[in-house]
């Protein structure tokens, strides 16, 4: 089996490096403008090429998003902005729309084009297809089982690339098609602005239809009828593997460097034990569930890789997350006195317990000593988000060390 690449989502510069760090092969990315999650930070043209730069010297590849279903006023948008990124090394350009496809063609034509899952790639014809119009890759539609997915890889060319999503939020809507946004916010989500109506609350009465009853309520409240579970892979690596996937890919691109770190350190060591023996794999998966459950998650699911999801897949009662850890901060350098630099990104007090992540997969337990501010005045907590801090925890940290707080 061959070994498939691991991409993994970063919403900013930040999230970037720590997917590069903590075990990555590729990274997914939006700029600015015509990507599907307009509410992530996203990257600016300067960001954008330090993040290449930085991704290609620890040699991970940078693909960018680029996957909106255009209209005719996108059209010279898309172009301008295929001129102002294409020389900045992006390895390739997610695709959903045909006439974006031309215009990537036309603009940038040594650059690879994945096609997206917002193209509904849902059968082997849809592959060759998009093979003979020039693109390197297919993603996946969410919708395919696992045997699916197998007979596409033995019916498509062999340098046409399958991706495919392992780990992340599900959408209720086909591939991410959904118009409840539009409807009901006015917020187009083919345009990158959803709202997520589907984490909503809803009650449904239907008075005319007697006799017919749907259950769709919890309690006198009514119900999250459209909340899907989370889908998680994990403990199905070997699976995958034999199915001949090139890229497993985590959904995610407005999450936050511990949840990226969390899961790519995870998907990496899942992928590089079971490589090397499936015994090594098995007598490690308590740790992998272990891992990916310490991250911010709904509950999971294994979608539709063993067949249609019936309702166990959905949650029904509430749209809350579980929450094991809080993000602190990551390491950004250290001075020679034992004092390691960080941006504050939760409150958390001198004399706490915190635990140091390790891109390795170590997580170590270690003490406050002391907080500084950037002047070296001593404090008792860090209150203020986004603060510069120099903090001491009794022993030497690594640049790019994630600090969490177990909650």
């Amino acid at each position: 089996m061959k070994k498939p690449e691991l991409l993994v989502p970063a919403s900013s510069l930040e999230v970037l490096k720590t997917a590069v760090i903590f075990g990555a092969d590729a990274v997914y990315i939006g700029g600015e403008a015509f990507g599907l999650r307009a509410k992530a930070k996203n990257f600016s043209l300067p960001e954008m090429e330090e993040g290449i730069r930085f991704a290609h010297q620890h040699q991970v590849k940078v693909y960018v998003t680029a996957n909106i279903l255009a209209h005719n006023y996108d059209l010279d948008g898309v172009a301008a902005y295929f001129q102002e990124i294409k020389g900045f090394g992006v390895d390739a350009l997610i695709i959903s729309d045909p006439g974006i496809f031309d215009i990537a063609k036309e603009v940038c034509p040594d650059i690879d084009i994945h096609i997206s899952t917002q193209a509904n790639n849902t059968n082997y014809g849809t592959f060759r297809f998009w093979h003979r119009m020039g693109a390197k890759r297919a993603v996946c539609a969410r919708e395919l089982s696992l045997p699916e997915i197998s007979q596409i890889r033995r019916e498509i060319p062999k340098d046409m690339e399958i991706e495919v999503f392992v780990h992340g939020a599900m959408c209720i809507s086909y591939s991410g098609r959904c118009l409840l946004s539009s409807f009901l916010a006015g917020r187009d989500a083919n345009h990158g602005a959803c709202t997520h109506p589907c984490r909503w609350n809803y009650a449904v009465m239907e008075e005319k239809r007697p006799g017919e009853y749907f259950p769709v309520y919890e309690n006198d409240r009514g119900t999250y009828i459209f909340n899907s579970k989370d889908l998680c892979m994990i403990e199905y690596i070997p699976q995958l593997l034999e199915a001949g996937i090139d890229s497993f890919k985590i959904e995610g691109r407005m999450k936050t460097a511990l949840y990226v770190a969390t899961v790519a350190r995870t998907y990496r060591k899942a992928i590089d034990d079971c490589l090397e023996s499936r015994e090594k794999y098995q007598g490690n998966l308590d740790w992998y569930r272990e891992q990916i459950a310490s991250c911010t998650h709904r509950r999971f699911t294994t979608g539709f890789f063993f067949g249609k999801p019936d309702q166990e897949a959905q949650i029904y009662g509430d749209s809350t997350y579980v929450k094991e850890y809080t993000y602190l901060g990551t390491v950004e350098a250290s001075d020679t006195g034992g004092l390691h630099r960080i941006e504050q990104r939760n409150k958390f007090s001198l004399g706490e317990e915190i635990e140091i992540m390790k891109p390795d997969g170590r997580n170590i337990k270690a003490r406050v000593n002391r907080i500084l501010d950037e002047k070296g005045n001593l404090m008792d907590s860090a209150p203020h988000p986004k603060q510069k801090l120099w903090i001491d925890l009794g022993q030497g940290l690594d640049q790019y060390d994630i600090l969490r707080r177990q909650e």
